[in-house]
């Protein structure tokens, strides 16, 4: 057994790229084995901002051999056929058995396909997965016609501690294997041969370059720790950040700079989108959470004099951060209101119109709903919807776009808005996924529903909706925001009336378009419900085949059929439930008739006992349960249906439904349909599995 080594040493990959590449090479490269017959270990690919490298243990020195089994033309086909078999098989006619199977005499050809040497494999498999590594962008550089994601350098692979022949072609030479890689590009740029992984992994150390990500990561957060300890500061908390640093650096070092005092009057949200986004540099809070005055950022070369590189970044960022206070300076001397106008000029989407246009729905929309969503006023939504957009034409926006609405909010408070119109504009994008923050405050619930099922009317209006994996303009993500506006809220409003309210404002849409919306919504909806830990039976049930649109009900609903089936009544009620429905089912479908919603044929004809005492308790139990489910009293609603249990036992232990008078067996099926449809009001048992 052997270990095979690879890695492709470039210029810079982008920080974005490398997890997403190191994982699609240790995908390529464990096909490939597994068709060449290669099994192996283990595979573990790693990535620097330089490289790219994978190790495969336990791999076989050979190939194992072959039988293969080929079938041929039958024996009496013509000549031409059975030359041309003949000839894709390494055997003669002669060495062909015959075998007999529906088509006839069919010839079979079997042989020994010999392994080859893995050797020779692996060097195939290299130069095949690099030419198959797929990148988000590649290019072409010099002479060359291979495509990399940057240029390539070199490409070291070894097996068996000894280098593979060949190598890559790039269209103007051979870029042969090696057992030669390079260390950090400053501090130890000489090449160095290696000898397998484990000697790899520690010269390039010893070069100042830690080629598994997650070590280098785990060296960054404890590098931050003690360098926040010393300094007196709160150690960030930022995944996204420590992740997407880490890709930056091969050698990190943590380093504290200091924020010019004269910037620290801007907005926190400046200072950390500025740093964050722009320089990838760690806002830091003291250590009872007040904004301080100071950043981390993690260095790639350890030198021995840090403060010139503190001194630089922190050049870096004043430079930054002065233009941040420009535009927060030039951007309060014109109020909001006065900006709203600008929006005509930017275009939403062609076929909708500008976001001018959109705003004066949403401001439409928001006065409307305002009544349903607590004590909302209807001034202030609309006030807030109007000026929700305005900070799209500021120059903080323009410069630092992922501060939409949040700066719209410190504009709003300069210029003396009220708190709830304020805090509207800033919430009204929310939440933008699962896991972001929902509004709460009335104004801001109602102007961001405003917002997404305008926009959601919009894009179905042009028949733009998302197909498959497609969703170009998160639609699927507006409608869960919906969702979750109302659901965490606990609106008890109708979607199906607020979408007809939104399509009401753009012309193109068609008669269909709520219902095709609501449809798109019950998809949705019943994944929240999934990830929220609910049986996707109980969802189906209780959407059935038109969803209601009180969305809280749907839910409420799910919870108190999911407890009352767990109880000892609401399972055996099922079993009694299931019953019925599979004699009334294998009746209608006997004899063709319908015993669903039609009287007895004759009263008198309930003769049974226990079935009289079933037709009784039916009677005030339908009107009372309706009349229950109206108020959302569900759990009511089911214990009143347990009531049934005891008596359909009963009905079905003394009672025979298939009699052979047929007024009385009719009645009796009538009977069991009638229970399905009062149970049939709480929720549809038929679709409940056991």
């Amino acid at each position: 057994m052997a270990d095979l080594l690879v890695e492709f040493l470039s210029e810079e990959i982008p920080a974005r790229m490398q997890r997403r590449a190191a994982g699609e090479l240790a995908q390529l490269i464990g096909k490939a084995l597994g068709d060449n017959d290669l099994a192996h270990d283990g595979i573990a690919a790693y990535a620097t901002p330089r490289r790219l490298a994978i190790s495969v243990t336990g791999l076989p020195e050979r190939q194992p051999s072959r039988k293969i089994e080929r079938k041929g033309p039958r024996t009496d086909a013509p000549e031409k056929a059975i030359e041309g078999f003949l000839g894709s098989v390494p055997v003669g006619l002669d060495q062909c058995e015959v075998q007999e199977d529906k088509k006839g005499r069919l010839y079979v050809a079997r042989w020994t396909e010999e392994g080859r040497d893995a050797r020779e494999v692996l060097s195939e498999i290299v130069t095949e997965v690099a030419r198959g590594l797929s990148w988000p962008k590649s290019m072409r550089w010099a002479e060359t016609s291979f495509r990399w994601v940057r240029p390539l350098h070199s490409v070291l692979a070894l097996f068996g501690g000894k280098v593979l022949d060949g190598g890559i072609d790039t269209g103007s030479g051979m870029l042969a294997f090696s057992n030669v890689t390079r260390g950090h590009r400053f501090i130890a740029p000489d090449a160095f041969a290696v000898s397998g992984f484990d000697d790899y992994r520690e010269k390039l150390k010893a070069a100042f370059v830690v080629v598994d990500p997650a070590e280098r990561e785990a060296m960054i957060r404890e590098q931050m720790a003690a360098a926040c300890a010393e300094a007196g500061m709160a150690v960030p908390e930022d995944d996204g950040l420590y992740t997407e640093v880490t890709g930056l650096v091969e050698w990190p070092v943590v380093l504290i700079g200091d924020i010019d005092p004269a910037f620290m009057d801007l907005p926190r949200e400046v200072l950390v989108s500025s740093m964050r986004e722009h320089q990838k540099y760690f806002a830091l809070s003291a250590s009872d959470g007040s904004s301080a005055a100071k950043f981390a950022f993690v260095a790639n070369i350890a030198a021995d004099y840090p403060l010139a590189i503190i001194g630089g970044n922190e050049r870096v960022l004043r430079a930054r951060l002065s233009d941040a206070k420009y535009f927060w300076d030039l951007d309060r001397e014109t109020p909001l209101e006065s900006r709203v106008e600008g929006l005509s000029g930017i275009v939403f989407h062609a076929k909708i119109g500008t976001v001018g246009e959109k705003v004066a729905r949403i401001a439409s929309l928001a006065e409307q709903f305002a009544p349903l969503v607590g004590d909302a006023s209807g001034s202030y939504a609309a006030r807030a919807a109007k000026l929700a957009k305005a900070d799209l034409v500021t120059g903080m926006v323009g410069e630092f776009p992922d501060l939409q609405g949040v700066m719209g909010r410190y504009y709003a408070r300069v210029q003396g808005e009220d708190d709830a119109v304020a805090e509207a504009i800033a919430e009204h994008y929310s939440p933008q996924g699962p896991n972001d923050h929902c509004p709460s405050a009335p104004v801001s619930v109602t102007v961001a529903l405003a917002d997404k099922l305008d926009t959601l009317a919009g894009f179905w209006a042009i028949n733009e909706k998302p197909t498959g994996s497609k969703d170009p303009f998160a639609l699927r993500r507006a409608a869960l925001g919906v969702i979750r506006l109302i659901l965490e809220n606990r609106l008890r409003v109708d979607l199906r009336a607020l979408l007809a309210s939104a399509a009401s404002g753009h012309a193109q849409a068609g008669e269909d378009i709520v219902e095709d919306l609501m449809s798109f919504f019950t998809d949705r909806l019943k994944v929240y419900l999934r990830d929220q830990g609910f049986r996707h039976d109980l969802i189906d049930a209780v959407l059935g085949e038109r969803m209601p649109g009180d969305l809280v009900s749907v839910v409420e609903r799910c919870r108190a059929i999911g407890a009352f089936l767990d109880s000892d009544d609401g399972s055996n009620l099922l079993v009694v439930y299931r019953r019925a429905a599979n004699i009334v089912r294998a009746e209608t479908k006997k004899d063709g008739n319908d015993y669903a919603g039609t009287d007895y044929e004759d009263d008198k004809a309930l003769q049974d006992g226990a079935e009289q005492v079933v037709a009784a308790r039916l009677g005030p139990m339908g009107t009372d349960v309706a009349a229950m489910m109206e108020k959302d009293s569900f759990d009511n609603a089911l214990r009143h249906l347990a009531e049934l249990r005891a008596p359909l036992d009963t009905f079905f232990d003394e009672v025979t439904v298939n009699v052979e008078d047929p007024r009385i067996r009719g009645n009796r099926l009538r009977l069991l349909a009638r229970v399905q449809e009062v149970m049939n009001n709480v929720a549809d048992f038929s679709r409940i599995e056991g």
